[in-house]
């Protein structure tokens, strides 16, 4: 009986920890991600893009530096012909010294500025507002708090976001058609093979060698 009883108390425990915030202690959920790319001139769907979602936890408790975040699942997708993609919820267990973090994202697609570091829309997302930006309706508008350009650099101002709808620009030189997207470090050939074959397609045609 003492033993049922503390088993008891130690399955109350995690679920009482569970429904905590910032997603619980074990259990790691993200919701669905959605979003549609266009061209940022003619306003056209882009089919064919690659869309990396990155689901990323965070180390509590990691020494005298403090936690530390790392990749925990990777997934690509591509666009449709109306440029929209879809990424299911997505939940998984994380060590008990681990929180969930904020997922992340790349589109890319050659010949196209990629996101999140050279679209023309949206500007100015951080890592909370860029994982809000494909959770509401695509099309749907809010009023965000984002950093924006300023005369004297950047500023913290109210702006309003179209939610989901990512504008990317095409590119014309060669320096531009060989500007990566940012990639963490731990995100390689194996993790995210669409986008690493896409890339060491646009640096064949220009001689270079492949990036793993």
């Amino acid at each position: 009986m003492k033993q049922l009883m503390t088993f008891l108390v130690f399955i109350t425990m995690i679920i009482s920890f569970t429904t905590s915030a910032f997603a619980g202690w074990l259990i790691y959920h993200k919701p669905e991600f959605k979003g549609k790319v266009i061209d940022a001139e003619t306003k056209e769907p882009i089919e064919g893009a690659v869309v990396v979602a990155i689901y990323e936890k965070h180390t509590l408790i990691s020494g005298p530096g403090g936690g530390y975040s790392s990749v925990i699942k990777v997934k690509e997708t591509l666009t449709d012909k109306n440029g929209e993609f879809y990424f299911p919820p997505y939940t998984t267990l994380i060590q008990p010294n681990s929180i969930e973090d904020y997922a992340e994202f790349i589109i890319y697609k050659p010949g196209y500025g990629s996101y999140p570091n050279y679209q023309v829309t949206p500007r100015g997302l951080n890592a909370v507002s860029g994982e809000l930006f494909f959770l509401k309706e695509i099309g749907s508008e809010e009023e965000l708090e984002m950093w924006v350009k300023g005369e004297k650099g950047p500023e913290l101002r109210e702006a309003k976001i179209i939610f989901g709808i990512v504008e990317l620009p095409k590119l014309k030189t060669r320096d531009d058609w060989l500007t990566s997207p940012s990639i963490p470090a731990d995100v390689g050939y194996k993790e995210a093979p669409i986008l690493y074959r896409m890339l060491n397609e646009v640096r064949k045609k220009y001689g270079l060698g492949e990036v793993r």
